[in-house]
């Protein structure tokens, strides 16, 4: 008998979804993602003071604009993190483009091509890294412009079938559908699953699976933001899972098999044509999707600017 960790890599790419280096080390996982929330977390502790420092230094010496500063500082300060995390795991590293930008795709473009820029800067391999865009509808078509032009994906804040399938039509490499705030929705509104299998969340992502692989398409599905490892081993099969360490040690203590819950076949789904008042039209009558999808955006907008807040340079 093995522990489920190694029971679920069986069947999943399994990715650690931290931006604390020191932690990272310990967990053995393939991929790595980050977003504000965690790059906040990571840079409000001691032992990340000289990667900050030196983000702000490079940040301050390349720009005198305070608010344009700012901005490049947020996008260096991701990088900084980002190019550790590389040396760390053998795979993929996500980086999220600033969400107060979730609704324009020509800023969204001309971000990502800065990340990567200061990636390539810094001398990592920029094939290994996946740029994070919230699924809004200039989210899908700035990705689809992005992968154009040879830059990988990660389309994050996926809470409905329909961004799924806008960002599969838009070829981009990888979608996050978001388990844990799925349910957390269905719970506050008076429906919980009796088993992990009906957990409204778990639903969702084996939903997408199966359109995905029904209808051939190559983009990734990567189940994130879990609550606890039920929702983990009923994905089993799926094609990566993003995995707090917290929960990545608990699989490890608990011993068992892990059977594969999440295999191709079955019958065919429902085409689902989808072009931009299609889109807004589904999402705008999926109350969950919608809230939850404003609801991450602001999340994720706020503690960039709390990040901002705290590592910022004070003087104009």
């Amino acid at each position: 008998m093995t522990d489920k960790l190694t029971g679920l890599a069986k069947y999943s790419v399994i990715v650690a979804d931290s931006g604390e280096i020191d932690k990272l080390r310990a967990l053995g996982a393939q991929d790595c993602t980050t977003n504000p929330s965690l790059i906040l977390r990571a840079a409000s502790q001691p032992q990340y003071a000289p990667l900050i420092e030196k983000a702000v230094a490079w940040a301050k010496a390349h720009e005198s604009d305070p608010a344009r500063r700012n901005d490049l500082l947020i996008d260096k300060l991701a990088v900084t993190f980002g190019s550790e995390l590389l040396r760390i795991v053998p795979g993929y590293v996500s980086t999220e483009v600033d969400a107060r930008l979730s609704f324009d795709s020509a800023a969204t473009i001309a971000r990502a091509e800065r990340i990567v820029g200061l990636y390539r800067e810094a001398g990592m391999d920029t094939s290994r890294i996946l740029i994070k865009v919230a699924a809004t509808w200039e989210g899908v078509q700035a990705a689809a412009e992005l992968t154009r032009r040879g830059i990988k994906c990660n389309l994050t804040l996926i809470f409905s079938l329909a961004q799924a399938v806008a960002c599969a039509e838009a070829g981009v490499f990888l979608i996050s559908p978001f388990v844990g705030r799925i349910t957390d929705w269905y719970k506050a509104h008076g429906t919980v699953g009796a088993t992990p299998e009906e957990d409204p969340g778990v639903c969702s992502v084996r939903e997408i699976y199966s359109y995905y692989k029904s209808f051939g398409y190559k983009t990734v599905v990567m189940g994130a933001s879990f609550r606890n490892i039920g929702q983990i081993l009923a994905l089993a099969g799926c094609d990566r899972l993003t995995i707090s360490p917290a929960l990545i040690e608990e699989l490890r203590a608990a011993q068992g098999d892990v059977p594969r819950a999440l295999v191709a076949g079955g019958p065919a789904p429902q085409k689902l044509e989808l072009d931009e008042p299609r889109f807004r039209w589904r999402m705008n009558d999926d109350a969950m999707a919608c809230e939850k999808l404003a609801e991450g955006i602001r999340q994720f907008a706020r503690d960039t600017e709390k990040l901002i807040a705290l590592v910022g340079p004070k003087e104009a």
